[in-house]
């Protein structure tokens, strides 16, 4: 048989540094790579999707994102199975008990809320390992596969676990008490009672242990530490002779459309910002990239009005540029560039407390320093300062 694996779609989900226009767009896209999915599926020949867990962001959603979600799920033309993830869980707050999704949901859409063997179609099972609660006790996997009968899947019947949390092999987290076991897993798999693990909640596609252990990955990215998302697998499984392992081939197929990237350069010259403006104005999608850019090196006033200005045309057309204040360090260094604004008077004197500020700057700004209403200004809004001045005077429009 052939299945789609996915997970962690995140529906709902928003961020801070997005604008609200990047924002919607955003939402949006979360619910129209669903639609892709399906249509990956039928392509594809898939028999059925597993969601493996964190379908959505959270459990207080707005009816109208649980709608447009369940409206894309719609239009997927094969059944599809929903398993609850660490964030949207089971329990009496949960999305998943709302009356909305329980009236709403599409027929062919199943919610896997009850551990253990569920039968799919004939010569299929899906071996569910749902969250119960944000904080587990004991690992779910390990629960679900506690609750197989003794000894190999029957003869014919393919079985996968659906399961969700980080495995022991690779979460160093020392606040997951229970991760998920691997060689419990591997066992299973090599005595025939199962034959694929699809597992969510690591959004970088990734095998685990076992040709037959996957972390499909989520299909939008929504971080710049993942190192392989936006994709989906593609899986067939074929049981072998009862007590043998099963045949799997998987096939990762991308699906995604929005790309986070992180960039960290050095800006000492103005070959260096002409470097920068043309590597931005290459990158494809910029209304869907959301880029993380750290900069480090020391510029005169000129070139530091100059960057500014290319990071706020660039800006305009990335769906959000976000610099950290722990990866920017670029230092204003004196030079001619503040005699040429001619100014006198009260500017003047206003332009040499400035300049004194920004000449403090001895590093990085920290969280702590960084500028807050009410509070004295810092180095970092100092050297600011002193870049618009100088681009206002010199007639610059931005």
């Amino acid at each position: 048989m052939r299945l789609l694996h996915t997970a962690d779609w995140q529906i709902g989900m928003t961020r801070s540094y997005l604008p609200p226009e990047a924002q919607q767009r955003l939402t949006t896209a979360r619910t129209e790579v669903v639609r892709r999915i399906g249509a990956l599926a039928s392509e594809q020949g898939c028999d059925l999707v597993v969601v493996a867990g964190d379908v959505f962001e959270h459990n207080q959603l707005t009816p109208q994102t649980v709608r447009r979600a369940l409206e894309a799920l719609r239009e997927v033309p094969v059944p599809v199975y929903l398993l609850p993830g660490n964030h949207d869980h089971l329990g009496p707050m949960s999305v998943w008990s709302s009356p909305l999704l329980r009236e709403e949901l599409p027929e062919h859409v199943r919610i896997l809320d009850t551990a253990g063997v569920v039968q799919v179609a004939e010569g299929v099972e899906l071996v569910a390992a749902p969250w119960t609660g944000k904080h587990p006790v004991s690992d779910p996997v390990a629960g679900a596969l506690d609750l197989l009968p003794e000894g190999p899947s029957p003869e014919g019947t393919v079985r996968i676990v659906v399961g969700h949390g980080g495995v022991d092999l690779l979460d160093r987290d020392q606040h997951n008490t229970v991760p998920v076991a691997v060689e419990p897993l591997v066992s299973a798999l090599s005595g025939g009672r199962v034959h694929y693990v699809a597992l969510g909640d690591r959004h970088s596609c990734t095998q685990v242990g076992d040709p037959a252990i996957w972390y499909s990955g989520a299909p939008e990215p929504t971080d710049w530490r993942e190192q392989r998302p936006g994709e989906v697998l593609v899986v067939d499984v074929e049981p072998g002779p009862p007590g043998h392992r099963g045949t799997v081939e998987v096939r990762p197929q991308r699906v995604a459309r929005w790309t986070y990237l992180a960039l960290a350069r050095r800006v000492d010259s103005e070959d260096d910002l002409e470097a920068l403006d043309r590597e931005l104005g290459l990158l494809p999608g910029k209304e869907r990239t959301v880029l993380r850019l750290g900069l480090r090196g020391t510029l005169g006033l000129a070139q530091h009005a100059r960057l500014e200005e290319i990071l706020e045309r660039h800006a305009d057309l990335l769906a959000a540029l976000h610099r950290p204040e722990q990866h920017n360090d670029v230092v204003l260094v004196d030079d001619d560039d503040l005699g040429e604004l001619g100014l006198g008077g009260f500017l003047a004197s206003a332009l040499e407390e400035i300049r004194g500020e920004a000449a403090a700057a001895s590093g990085p700004p920290s969280e702590q320093e960084a500028f807050r209403p009410g509070l004295p200004d810092d180095e970092a809004s100092a050297r600011d300062a002193l870049s618009l001045l100088y681009r206002l005077t010199r007639g610059g429009s931005r």
